[in-house]
């Protein structure tokens, strides 16, 4: 089997000792769809909102990289009220060329997507993967969290 080019990426993430998951939230970073985002660019944005750092605790990127946020052994800044017993999943994206919320994923956002929740679940077998609307009163992720990785 190939390995992804995430391989070592995902290889790395190992299990917190001192945090239970049993939630994976998805998001989107709100961003219109040819915007080139890296963690980099949502830490500046969610310090500038007050965050210690980044809230999410992966990104992936437009190429469909995997690119780790903050810590897993830190609760999330993602998801009001869930944060202590979650990992938030964002991908770049979520917003069409007007603004409006739209599935915007690339076909290699799909992948990684697809490759690091599998692998979080892996570490966490209990853990539910739940779209962050489920939660809050926002279209975020733009697409049907429960229909896609129903398999996972």
């Amino acid at each position: 089997m190939k390995k992804s080019a995430n391989f070592s990426v995902l290889e790395a993430i190992r299990a917190p000792k001192a945090r239970a998951i049993d939630l994976i939230v998805v998001h989107c970073t709100a961003t219109k769809l040819s915007a080139d985002v890296h963690v980099a660019d949502v830490d500046r944005f969610h310090r500038q909102r007050g965050f210690a750092c980044i809230g999410y605790h992966f990104l992936v990127t437009l190429d469909g990289s995997i690119e780790p946020g903050r810590p897993l052994e830190q609760v999330g800044a993602h998801c009001l009220g869930h944060n202590a017993r979650s990992v938030g999943v964002a991908y770049v994206g979520g917003l069409d060329a007007h603004g409006r919320p739209a599935d915007t994923r690339t076909a290699a956002q799909k992948q990684a997507m697809m490759e690091l929740l599998a692998r979080l679940r892996q570490l966490f077998p209990q853990a539910e993967i739940a779209p962050h609307y489920r939660f809050a009163a926002k279209a975020c992720p733009c697409f049907d969290v429960d229909k896609e990785y129903a398999k996972l």
